[in-house]
């Protein structure tokens, strides 16, 4: 099974902002903090809004919020809302399919099983379960050195 980086960055920016719940988050910061281009991230934003994960705020002071909380965000319904498809073989697209075994293959029950085995394990966990599980917290990483100007060296 692999992710689009469409679903990866929507993982990511939900995490950055469970991590910093206190605030109203910019695009660019997070942008920074992942080495992600902001203009991508603003797509992904802007999916995770139209799916009720977020809150996009507008203006100068603006920026993003979750919606709800983390406890109440499934990572299971993240990734079935921003992942564009689960075709992880061909004859999974109808419209695509040239594979000419397709009507005696066995497979595609057991490829089918194991995504629908995948979805399940991830509608176990929310936000607020990935948090936990950490080994330090988040948003240390997200923590950029502040230098202080009253200091000689």
């Amino acid at each position: 099974m692999h992710l689009t980086l469409h679903a990866d960055y929507a993982l990511r920016v939900l995490l950055y902002l469970a991590a910093n719940p206190d605030r109203v988050v910019s695009t660019g910061e997070v942008s920074d903090a992942y080495g992600i281009s902001k203009h991508h991230l603003v797509r992904v934003v802007q999916g995770l809004g139209r799916h009720g994960f977020v809150e996009v705020r507008p203006g100068r002071a603006g920026g993003v919020v979750l919606a709800r909380p983390p406890a109440e965000i499934s990572v299971g319904q993240v990734v079935r809302h921003m992942e564009p498809d689960f075709h992880i073989v061909e004859c999974f697209n109808g419209e695509r399919n040239n594979c000419p075994i397709t009507p005696a293959c066995g497979l595609i029950g057991v490829l089918n099983e194991a995504t629908r085995s995948f979805l399940a394990t991830l509608d176990q966990y929310t936000l607020e379960d990935i948090l936990r599980r950490s080994p330090r917290k988040l948003s240390a990483y997200f923590l950029k050195p502040t230098v202080d100007v009253g200091e000689t060296g």
